[in-house]
């Protein structure tokens, strides 16, 4: 089946990385998998970051232009190229969907949304233009795939009944990931080589675009916790650039002076290798939806601490394959990582059941199922 795929926040093409670019083309890669066609359509961007009514209005007046214009060119095309469903990848108040819902009629196609949210407080807020398009888009879908658990009870009362609503798992392709654990020794020589560590030390990780907000503050809340760790032997690898890598370079080195390596930005087939390489995870997640790179860590065997935050808690398995102190425990954070750092043997079992649950649960092979089982579902209900 030939699938139009757009991202309101952020197209798979953006030049700047991102966990919502990641995403994006994850599910590019799952359709093709499935052995539908995946075709973006478009890039134009809806996002307002500022909450300005005039912005949201402008965004929306374009939006709906576009989606005519882009219904018509599509109906043009032979019929074998025309889209027979239409997915949209994370819709909430600040980067609403103007198109799919309107073009989607226009073609008679289902229309599916993958990781939407709706924020009842944004109702009569700055983004209330925002909020009640992405709410109409909820509402008109045909399917909701949810990537996060945190979003279902304010779904419920939105979507539009009978509508599907499938649980998806965030998901990567996790098979580099095993691999690379599987040959940890080499990766971690290797590492030990280009950045001059210590491979005898604990290696603790972070990684996070550093930009001003939540990310930023996952930073300062690692430094406030690791702070208390310094009569422990470790070492912190940090990967990530963005704006406000400046400041956060300054709040750790503050904080953990001479204690972290800084890696910059890392090449996305790199990563594999970093984190088998590392021995923990170290990430406090401030008001993340679930986070790519708790994935990506434990599908590379390493386990996690990271804070009981919205979805954390499905992907990181609490005892199991990692720990979860409350959000806004600098203390429990450190002791969390402090208990780890002093059993060896919990942490190698921790990144095994990691290792494996991730396999299970997150590999784009059950995206891939999932999303063909929906499109099929939606495709027989059109028949009859």
């Amino acid at each position: 089946m030939r699938v139009a795929f757009y991202a309101p926040m952020k197209a798979p093409d953006d030049p700047v990385p991102s966990g919502d670019r990641t995403i994006s083309r994850l599910f590019l890669r799952a359709l093709e998998v499935a052995g539908h066609e995946a075709e973006v359509v478009c890039h134009f961007r809806s996002r307002d970051g500022a909450g300005d009514a005039a912005r949201q209005a402008r965004l929306g007046a374009l939006g709906r232009r576009l989606a005519e214009k882009l219904a018509e060119r599509l109906a043009r095309r032979p019929v074998e190229l025309q889209p027979r469903a239409w997915l949209t990848y994370h819709v909430y108040h600040k980067a609403p969907d103007w198109l799919g819902p309107a073009i989607a009629d226009a073609l008679d196609i289902p229309y599916l949304i993958a990781e939407a949210s709706s924020a009842p407080k944004q109702a009569g807020g700055k983004w209330a233009i925002g909020y009640r398009a992405a709410n109409d888009a909820i509402a008109r879908a045909d399917a909701v795939l949810s990537l996060n658990s945190d979003d279902l009870n304010c779904l419920s009362p939105v979507v539009r009944q009978p509508v599907l609503m499938r649980r998806l798992w965030p998901f990567i392709d996790t098979a580099p990931f095993s691999a690379a654990a599987a040959h940890r020794a080499e990766h971690r020589a290797a590492l030990a080589r280009s950045h001059g560590l210590d491979p005898a030390r604990p290696w603790l990780l972070a990684v996070g675009m550093m930009r001003p907000g939540d990310k930023e503050a996952s930073f300062r809340r690692l430094a406030a916790a690791l702070v208390r760790l310094q009569d422990r032997d470790w070492h912190l690898l940090v990967a990530g650039d963005g704006p406000a890598r400046g400041e956060i370079v300054r709040v750790l080195e503050a904080a953990i002076p001479g204690r972290t390596s800084h890696l910059g930005l890392v090449p996305e087939g790199d990563l594999p290798g970093l984190n088998a390489a590392c021995d923990l995870l170290t990430w406090p997640a401030v008001r993340e939806a679930f986070g790519m790179a708790l994935v990506e860590a434990q599908a590379a065997g390493l386990p996690v601490v990271a804070c009981a935050t919205r979805g954390v808690p499905d992907i990181v398995s609490g005892g199991i394959s990692g720990l979860l102190p409350e959000p806004d425990d600098d203390a429990a954070f450190a002791q969390a990582v402090a208990r780890l750092l002093d059993n060896p043997a919990r942490r190698a079992e921790m990144g095994r059941v990691a290792g494996r649950l991730a396999a299970e649960r997150h590999d784009i092979s059950g995206a891939a199922t999932l999303l063909d089982a929906t499109l099929s579902v939606l495709r027989h209900k059109r028949l009859n």
